[in-house]
């Protein structure tokens, strides 16, 4: 994977669980935590949706740590914040073994 398609699978991801979030009126970390606490709909018509809305908001979590470990590793290479910018403004790929 690169970091380019790490952040749009994260943009993507946000957007879907905004998405959710605006449905239901409540942040997804706020779902997600009664969620895996066993906390189930009240609405029978809800249990895709909230099946999906987990799915989601764990492969979400699942990218933002690979964001970590890849700008940690692309820091550890000794570039700067700067340089992996300028990369990515041109539209270089950053590849980040994951």
């Amino acid at each position: 994977m690169t970091l380019d398609e790490i952040l749009q699978d994260i943009h993507t991801l946000e957007e879907d669980l905004t998405t959710y979030e605006r449905k239901y009126g409540v942040l997804s970390e706020t779902f997600y935590e009664s969620y895996v606490n066993g906390e189930e709909p009240a609405d029978d018509a809800w249990v895709l949706d909230w099946t999906r809305w987990a799915s989601t908001y764990k492969v979400w979590l699942r990218r933002r740590e690979q964001y970590r470990a890849a700008m940690e590793t692309l820091r550890s290479r000794s570039l700067s914040l700067s340089e992996i910018i300028e990369k990515s403004t041109r539209y270089e790929s950053l590849p980040i073994p994951v």
